[in-house]
């Protein structure tokens, strides 16, 4: 799908490509409707392009057995690195060095 298409453009090519599937499958609309429990029509409006709810198409998916392909569709996002950093605590920016106490010298005295 190219970015230029609009909205409606897009939501016909989401309806063809779920009744190309639908048809590879050999399922007829009310068979596809009655396994994801919805109506015969919920289907045929979501096939020709029309406005449908993300758990319509959730519940065709999961019919056809499909639902793998939603990471195809959306992939989890990588962390940012400012969530990284968060996730990762304060971490040592530098060196303590040697904080024993030093024993003090016998050989100094006052006024010397």
């Amino acid at each position: 799908m190219k970015s230029t298409m609009s909205d409606e453009a897009i939501l016909e090519e989401i309806g063809a490509r779920l009744r190309r599937e639908r048809l590879n499958r050999d399922l007829t609309q009310g068979e596809l409707a009655e396994r994801a429990g919805l109506a015969r029509s919920t289907v045929a409006k979501a096939e020709s392009g029309g406005v449908t709810t993300v758990a319509t198409l959730v519940a065709m998916l999961r019919a056809m057995q499909l639902l793998s392909r939603l990471d195809q569709f959306l992939p989890e996002p990588p962390l940012s690195p400012v969530q990284l950093a968060k996730l990762m605590g304060r971490r040592r920016q530098r060196a303590s060095g040697d904080r024993k106490k030093k024993q003090p010298s016998d050989s100094w005295e006052w006024g010397e």
